[in-house]
């Protein structure tokens, strides 16, 4: 066995001459559990509330989108797409054309963002499950039907079941505006309300309206133009190896985007209020650990006689500073393996009983309590990121004692 190692693991866990010393090794133990174990915690916590996005928005958002970089709109039949479109992997196809509209229902008016999308659309999404009222319907004999989001549907003050329809009017591309008739510079239809939707996203909820995609291209003046292919994969399919096929197949002219690539800035922001808030805990550990320095001083000077006892015995100056550091050591990595296990133990009870909830109102949200994912990945970071600040805090003290050492 290292005898420096032995020798540190009696000096921490003998008993002192000076009770104190005992204390503030608690205490420091104790620190960089507590900060360890919020690490923990809080990266667990924000995993969930990334987990509730990526649910909410996979019923809505296509496993892999394709659209043009340059320009709006495109038409995939093409033999290229065409040998694309027939990668192993792939189950259906979607087209989707999205652009502005104004909506008009009795006498509320309001700029939308329509999404005409075909009939593989209700196999692509989830939209039984967001329906909230009605349901999603988009042609039915002549009459065409739209899917309102909720909070457009209030602000409209529409709702399925209506007998009056929406009045849509949408922009001719290549008409001019006639002052004396501005109303020939667009194009109307009408829609009777199928259902309302909901995703808690104000984007969708207060802005979407979709159309079945044919009224789409009629209002816009469009004839097989897309402005993406939402494509539907497999179950069990590799969603990246998929990706990389289309987009070496389709070229850099066309842009191929998961679901997080879809919702850039929906995840961007939580992984910044993430990794920001595990940099504010870092520096509150940082305090923690400096009663590390403090304990270990004072074990320095207690064990003056010793220091001096292994000197004769011819121990070398870096065997003594050796004892000092695994003694700092230990008591770092004590405190990790507590704020580990402690940390795992409550997102487990998280998990299980929902014990910090975020309302006291069932219901209130979307969710009743923190969601908890507790990733290996963050738990390696965390072990890093504290071994790291804990082990270069000792080596303040230690250096000190071997300067000592030195000059003696």
């Amino acid at each position: 066995m290292n005898v420096s190692f032995f020798i540190a693991r009696r000096y921490l866990f003998s008993k002192k001459s000076h009770n104190a010393i005992n204390v503030i090794s608690a205490i420091s133990v104790c620190g960089i559990a507590i900060a360890t174990m919020a690490m923990v915690c809080v990266l667990s916590v924000f995993n969930g509330f990334g987990g509730i996005v990526q649910d909410m928005f996979s019923a809505i958002d296509p496993d892999l989108k394709i659209s043009v970089k340059q320009g709006k709109v495109f038409d995939y039949h093409t033999p290229q797409f065409e040998e694309a479109l027939q990668l192993p992997g792939i189950e259906l196809i979607s087209e989707s054309l999205e652009e502005n509209a104004l909506f008009k229902f009795e006498d509320q008016q309001l700029p939308v963002r329509v999404k005409g999308v075909s009939n593989d659309f209700r196999l692509m999404a989830e939209m039984e499950q967001l329906v909230i009222d009605g349901s999603f319907m988009l042609r039915e004999d002549v009459v065409d039907y739209t899917t309102l989001g909720a909070g457009l549907a209030i602000t409209l003050g529409a709702r399925p079941g209506f007998i009056h329809p929406v009045e849509i009017f949408a922009p001719r591309r290549d008409t001019r505006v006639n002052l004396a008739n501005p109303a020939a510079a667009f194009n109307t239809a009408y829609v009777q309300i199928g259902g309302v939707f909901s995703l808690n996203q104000p984007e969708y909820d207060e802005q979407m309206a979709i159309i079945p995609i044919e009224l789409a291209r009629t209002l816009f003046n469009y004839k097989t133009e897309v402005t993406s292919l939402d494509v539907k994969l497999f179950p069990g399919t590799s969603v990246s190896r998929t990706k990389r096929e289309l987009q070496r197949m389709l070229g850099d002219n066309f842009r191929v985007e998961d679901r997080y690539e879809q919702q850039r800035e929906s995840f961007r922001m939580l992984q910044i209020e993430k990794w920001v808030t595990f940099l504010i805990l870092a520096f509150i550990l940082l305090i923690a650990v400096f009663n590390v320095v403090g304990s270990l001083s004072m074990l320095i000077v207690e064990k003056q006689e010793d220091i001096r006892s292994l000197q004769h015995m011819g121990a070398s100056h870096r065997l003594i500073s050796r004892i000092f550091l695994y003694e700092g050591w230990l008591i770092t990595l004590i405190g990790i393996v507590a704020g580990i296990v402690t940390g795992l133990l409550l997102c487990l009870l998280q998990q299980e009983f929902g014990l910090l909830r975020l309302s006291d109102t069932p219901g209130a949200y979307i969710i009743d309590a923190y969601p908890v994912i507790v990733k290996f990945s963050d738990l390696l970071i965390v072990f890093a990121v504290v071994s790291v600040i804990g082990l270069l805090t000792v080596l303040y003290p230690v250096r000190n004692l071997r300067k000592k050492l030195s000059v003696n």
